[in-house]
């Protein structure tokens, strides 16, 4: 199974964007999917996540900002981010864990900059 995420890009300061990661087979037993994103020099760190049942968490920088949503049939999941900062730029990567296996994407670059 792959994990493919798209949407990244430059973005102006208080602009929006919404990343897609669409995963190449159904996964099942599925625990949570997320998204997280690593700065130059950072630790990765957990963006949003959202559990099968609905079960949502957001970091708390991005809270009010960033929405995140799947879609069963489309074996996807996305984030919406608006009024973005400088500080939300990153590599975002996005993560399928599964009682068997810890899928993750390849990484969409995502740079806010006037």
């Amino acid at each position: 199974v792959q994990l493919q995420a798209s949407g990244g890009g430059l973005v102006q300061p208080g602009g929006s964007l919404r990343l897609s990661c669409t995963a190449s087979e159904s996964i099942f037993s599925i625990n949570y999917m997320a998204w997280f994103r690593q700065a130059p020099g950072k630790k990765r760190e957990l963006v949003a996540s959202i559990t099968p049942f609905g079960v949502i968490d957001y970091a708390d920088s991005v809270k009010g900002r960033f929405t995140i949503s799947n879609n069963e049939v489309e074996r996807a999941v996305y984030l919406q981010m608006n009024s973005l900062k400088p500080e939300d730029t990153a590599v975002y990567y996005c993560n399928i864990d599964s009682v068997m296996y810890d899928y993750w994407g390849q990484g969409t670059q995502v740079t806010v900059s006037s």
